[in-house]
């Protein structure tokens, strides 16, 4: 909200320096099962759902966190803070209409992205008359919901002081004039819950409470007692060093969003990263792992200048890394737009509504599509500890996460090579950080270079590649000379991209290098100033040969300027269901969650003809059609040409027809 920055800037600068680390000590680990969650801030409910698609289901990430969808004053798009300042609990903001919202809901669960909602309940408005759906209201009086009656009376204000000092004013008292709920009236705590129970309705699994701070911690849990099911709760509680109000008193009601880690994080990637060998709570982290929710920036403090933000470039990256690969926390990783003037809203059209999202046009970080690499690693070296610690003194550092994972982070200019001990069986491991692969001999040993501003991230359960994989795009035009500006895991190329050479009458062509990714975004120009992006979408491309004719892409299609063979995968899947899918991806295109129907085979496996144009593998998980998957413990079974059977957790490449011939 407006002014948070404010707040946020005392509130930092009073806290003291980190402690002295103690060697030795354990990091604590989350208890959290909600996994890595994305903060898409002030996206429109159309790119969060194409995004839960397309980015989030596949990278694994647990859970999206999306803006205020309740119906605010409106500013018409000139600030980011006026949806902080709510006129109504009605499903009309910036960001789409109910139904917008509601099919978001839907397409991310079906993702097998759970939703969770930033939630203000603290205070209504402190300006304006208007809302963004069409809804006429004052600072005290929001007809049919709230009136003088329903607010902190006599009114005060929060002043500086009253951080250290009241504890009583920090929380009745309005936070910049905006008008504060009385909290602790039974009508107020009811048309919450009720705002709350709604969205539940809808399907959203979580909340993050908005100014928790300036809620009595008694209120909360009484609104909580309110909810329906269990929802996420993690709650907006900045520490201040001696403030009266502390996070800590707030664990009882769920988690508390850790802004001390961001900060400390900053401290260490301005100075030397060794230093991280004993990160935790003994740094004056503010709750313990287990009740904290943890990020490198926010849309608070990318504004105050406490933390890195995506305009430290690779810092701001290989600190989201360690964030990923450390056991502290449920980690979070922000992603919204960028920004010259800290007060300006996102990008918006026809009165302030949010435009959807382009990854491609500089106006959008799109930061979580960047570590979804990394995503997948917190995922696979859950529950293990920290090993094989090793740093050069300075800005290299390397350690392992049991026998699970292993990670090289050099904050340093110049690359380095050295052998490190992994901790990792024996094998070939793709870089999930960047491209290439690591080799790890049969004592865990591996010889890796790691480049300057870089990380080299390896776990088992990742699929070994031997090379970087390659797209081959044919681009259908009239043009003389064709550019391809493309992006890859959110880098694009320079504008206007790079050459396309002639395939054959009509048609243009360009091989280029993924390293690890499986699909990549990408517009065409004539290099004079036309365009072709969709619409403003750009296109989605993958590995293997794409077409794009007419605004229209093909993927895994015959070469249009010569001939192709079609191969064709049959899978056997043993289950006890009475209903089974198979979810697929060719190329990182993924069917529509759940996939598609299997047939039944014989007692016990079910069975699914798939066509692979010219891919050779695949990757697929199972479901039963009513929410229950088999995805190989988040990693997906990787799938080829011909027979394969999956039984047990294990995938079986030119297999026998387990059904007999």
């Amino acid at each position: 909200m407006k002014l948070y920055k404010a707040i946020l800037a005392t509130a930092l600068a009073a806290a003291s320096g980190i402690a002295v680390p103690v060697l030795g000590q354990a990091p604590a680990h989350a208890a959290s099962d909600v996994g890595v969650i994305a903060n898409l801030w002030n996206w429109s409910w159309n790119s969060v759902a194409r995004e839960c698609t397309e980015v989030l289901g596949p990278a694994g990430y647990g859970a999206v966190q999306v803006s205020p969808p309740q119906d605010s004053m409106t500013k018409g798009g000139s600030v980011w803070w006026d949806i902080y300042q709510p006129a109504r609990y009605e499903l009309t903001s910036k960001f789409g209409d109910e139904a917008a919202f509601k099919r978001m809901v839907d397409t991310c669960r079906g993702a097998g992205v759970k939703v969770q909602v930033d939630t203000v309940i603290n205070h209504m408005t402190g300006q304006g008359a208007t809302s963004y759906g069409g809804y006429s209201f004052s600072k005290y009086n929001y007809p049919g919901l709230y009136s003088s009656q329903d607010f902190h009376q006599p009114t005060c204000q929060i002043n500086q002081g009253d951080y250290r000092n009241d504890a009583w004013r920090i929380q009745n008292c309005e936070l910049v004039s905006l008008s504060d709920l009385n909290t602790g009236s039974e009508y107020v705590r009811g048309k919450i819950a009720d705002y709350m129970n709604k969205l539940t309705s809808l399907g959203v699994s979580g909340f993050r409470i908005d100014a928790a701070k300036h809620i009595h911690p008694g209120d909360l849990s009484a609104i909580k007692s309110r909810l329906i099911g269990s929802p996420y709760i993690h709650q907006e509680v900045i520490q201040g060093d001696q403030e009266a109000v502390q996070p800590s008193q707030y664990t009882g009601v769920g988690d508390v969003d850790e802004f001390v880690f961001g900060r400390k994080l900053r401290e260490q990637f301005t100075g030397q990263i060794k230093n991280l060998r004993t990160f935790g709570e003994s740094w004056g982290l503010s709750v313990p792992g287990d009740k904290a929710v943890v990020f490198v920036d926010n849309h608070d403090t990318e504004r105050g200048g406490s933390t890195l933000t995506y305009k430290n470039g690779d810092t701001y990256k290989l600190a989201n890394f360690f964030m990923l690969a450390w056991p502290f926390g449920t980690p979070q990783v922000y992603a919204s737009y960028t920004w010259n003037n800290s007060e300006a809203g996102p990008p918006s059209a026809n009165g302030g509504y949010a435009t959807d999202v382009n990854c491609s046009n500089g106006q959008w970080t799109c930061f979580d599509r960047q570590v979804s690499g990394m995503v997948r690693f917190h995922n696979a070296v859950k529950g293990t500890n920290v090993a094989n610690w090793t740093d050069n003194g300075n800005n290299l550092i390397a350690f392992s996460r049991g026998d699970k994972g292993w990670i090289a982070i050099n904050n340093e200019g110049g690359a380095v090579t050295q052998t490190f001990t992994t901790g990792l069986p024996a094998g070939t491991y793709p870089n999930v950080a960047g491209n290439g692969t690591v080799t790890v001999d049969a004592g865990g040993r591996a010889t890796v270079t790691v480049p300057g501003k870089s990380a080299v991230a390896i776990h088992t359960g990742s699929t070994p590649q031997p090379n970087d994989k390659e797209a081959t795009v044919y681009y259908k035009t009239g043009w003389t000379t064709a550019n391809i500006h493309y992006g890859i895991n959110g880098t694009w190329t320079t504008v206007p991209g790079v050459p396309m050479e002639t395939a054959c009458t009509g048609w243009k062509k360009k091989t280029i290098t993924l390293g690890n990714a499986t699909t990549f975004r990408a517009a065409f120009n004539n290099g004079a100033g036309t365009w072709d992006n969709n619409n403003g979408n750009d296109y989605t491309l993958s590995t293997g040969t794409s077409t794009v004719k007419d605004g229209i892409v093909t993927a895994n299609a015959a070469n249009p300027c010569g001939s192709s063979s079609t191969d064709t995968a049959t899978v056997y899947y043993k289950t006890g269901w009475t209903t089974a899918n198979i979810h697929y991806g060719i190329n990182g295109t993924w069917t529509t969650v759940p996939g598609v129907p299997m047939e039944t085979a014989c007692t016990g496996w079910k069975k699914k003809t798939i066509t692979l144009g010219n891919a050779t593998t695949f990757k697929a998980a199972f479901n039963n059609g009513a929410g229950t998957w088999d995805n190989n413990n988040g990693n997906d079974y990787t799938l080829s040409t011909g027979i394969s059977t999956v039984k047990d957790g294990a995938a079986t490449a030119n297999a026998a027809n387990p059904c007999g011939n």
